[in-house]
């Protein structure tokens, strides 16, 4: 690292768990984000503020002004602009350092096939049942650590979905794709500000943990949030035998966690 890495993650480097090992995989990382919106805003500020050196950033939508309630990577100037490039602005005002990768499309199967296998993290902050889906099937496929987040209203959730866990459930078992679901959109059904920051930020710090080795994932465990209470509920969510998805998977051990 550069002088000015050692001063800029100086606080990262005085964590035992992190330490200059820690946030050098940090650096070397490269985590695929799917939605800037208000979850995927959070997530793409802590990735690159902590130092994340190589971001794809996925999403076909524009800034509108109904954005800007929550989803604070964009601003007033940006109104109009692919969401994915109006974040690569935001993080190049913080860390200019940071590789972003702006992809303004909406991912299908074969694109996200060929984008999940060559990073470290994928984090779904995507709005859409088929998407998360798909997701879920190219980081299985391929092993990569999924982190899932989603809020609507005053309800938030979030999880991870780890194929190198022979205990970790994916997505599917938890949410099978032939249930039926209606969708439901911020903008017909609205969602509190700060409800999105949170689960963003859970999902950026659960991405970062990952990444360094740090402590234990939420690989197995749902956590759901009720914003009118301030409540969290945690459901136990075992592998599902039957899972179309990952049943047939081979299990690659978990990586050990860094010494600091």
């Amino acid at each position: 690292m550069t002088d000015e890495q050692l001063l800029r993650y100086s606080r990262h480097l005085l964590l035992d768990e992190i330490g200059v090992e820690g946030q050098q995989k940090l650096l070397e990382a490269h985590a695929l984000v799917i939605g800037a919106g208000g979850l995927g805003s959070p997530v793409v500020l802590y990735l690159g503020t902590a130092g994340v050196g190589r971001i794809t950033l996925v999403d076909n939508d524009a800034v509108d002004l109904t954005n800007l309630q929550r989803q604070i990577a964009h601003t007033q100037d940006r109104i109009g602009h692919p969401k994915a490039e109006s974040a690569r602005a935001a993080i190049a005002a913080i860390n200019p350092d940071v590789v972003v990768k702006p992809l303004v499309l909406r991912a299908d199967a074969q694109e996200l096939d060929e984008l999940v296998q060559g990073t470290d993290v994928v984090i779904d902050c995507s709005d859409n049942f088929k998407t998360r889906q798909a997701i879920n099937k190219a980081c299985f496929r391929h092993g990569k650590p999924l982190v899932a987040g989603a809020a609507i209203r005053f309800d938030g959730q979030i999880s991870v979905y780890d194929p190198r866990d022979a205990k970790s459930p994916c997505y599917a078992c938890v949410f099978p794709p032939d249930q039926a679901l209606e969708e439901e959109r911020c903008a017909t059904m609205g969602v509190f500000a700060p409800l999105v920051g949170i689960i963003g930020a859970m999902q950026a710090s659960e991405a970062l943990r990952l990444l360094v080795g740090v402590g234990s994932s939420l690989a197995g465990r749902l956590q759901m949030l009720d914003g009118r209470s301030m409540e969290w509920n945690e459901l136990k969510v075992p592998r599902n035998a039957a899972c179309p998805v990952c049943r047939d998977r081979p299990a690659a051990p978990i990586r050990p966690a860094a010494a600091g």
